[in-house]
């Protein structure tokens, strides 16, 4: 190779870094920059920076009345060590994730894959119907009213006319009942953002995929689907794995309205039950924060496992 067409080697090679620089590309897609850029000051500034700063705060004594002092690992030690609520909040938190979390994402798979066969209308009205108790407002007075604890109860009422129990039950102030029946309802409210989000993915997936797997040795439905359909739609996979895990960590709303808070014994505490008694009744930020913080850690670890576990889709 002569010298000139080293120089000329070594000028593309020069071109090809310059282009690879984040300023460079800052600069040739400045348009969309500039189009992304209130969104990502909202996201900054209500999302980034509060969690910046509940870490922050998380090793600090604040009630809100004085200046945050520094406590080092203090409130995390109390947390592990000594706050035997938090203990129990946890394991029912962890077993709202690994029962509600799977299932409910699969029924939203499975759902959205079932109601996607139909068309038009019919599949419009479907949607509509599983989507519907997920924003239903009255949802937790539904509920309310079939688990009364009395004869007068949907429930009971049902249970005693089939001989199946002598006496009315109080479900939702037995210890034994409150955990089982607040994971069957945030079963039943499961099928939300994720499903609709399945439902949309499984439309978008291109037709002469499956003609294109079918001669590729392709016979049955359950193969399209693990070959053709899910790594076709991997964004709302992901999306709806999000979605799940945030709803399965975040339990808090169906135990306060069902079972109150504390409920018996602690029964259907969880994690964000505990962090709002401290955050929104005792005012200690500080420690709150703290049970923030690992419940975040909790979120961003679950969430790195199912990206793996995602990416061996079609594999």
């Amino acid at each position: 190779m002569d010298t000139q067409e080293m120089t000329v080697s070594q000028e593309a090679l020069d071109i090809a870094k310059k282009q690879a620089t984040l300023s460079y590309q800052m600069k040739r897609n400045k348009a969309s920059y500039f189009m992304l850029a209130p969104y990502f000051i909202l996201f900054f500034f209500f999302t980034v920076l509060p969690v910046l700063m509940s870490v922050c705060l998380s090793f600090t004594h604040f009630n809100m009345l004085e200046m945050p002092t520094f406590v080092g690992w203090k409130n995390y030690i109390k947390l592990f060590l000594e706050d035997d609520i938090f203990m129990i909040s946890l394991k029912n938190t962890l077993l709202f994730a690994v029962i509600t979390g799977p299932i409910s994402y699969m029924l939203c798979l499975l759902f959205a894959w079932i109601i996607n066969e139909f068309k038009g209308k019919l599949r419009a009205f479907l949607t509509l119907i599983f989507y519907a108790p997920s924003i239903c407002g009255n949802a937790y007075l539904v509920w309310n009213l079939i688990l009364t604890g009395d004869r007068y109860g949907y429930l009971n009422g049902i249970l005693l006319k089939l001989d199946i129990i002598n006496e009315a039950k109080l479900w939702m102030q037995t210890e034994k009942y409150v955990l089982p029946v607040l994971i069957v309802v945030q079963l039943w409210l499961s099928l939300g953002t994720g499903f609709l989000s399945f439902i949309a993915g499984l439309q978008t997936v291109d037709k002469s995929l499956y003609e294109a797997a079918a001669l590729d040795g392709v016979k049955n439905r359950w193969q399209e689907l693990w070959y053709v359909t899910l790594p076709a739609m991997k964004p709302q996979l992901m999306f709806g794995a999000v979605m799940q895990i945030t709803q399965s960590f975040a339990v808090a709303d169906i135990s306060i309205n069902l079972a109150g808070n504390p409920s018996v014994n602690y029964a259907g505490a969880t994690v964000v039950t505990h962090l709002l008694d401290y955050g929104s009744t005792r005012f200690e930020m500080g420690y709150a924060s703290a049970i923030a913080t690992v419940l975040f850690l909790l979120m961003v670890g679950t969430n790195k496992l199912v990206q793996k576990v995602l990416g061996r889709v079609g594999e």
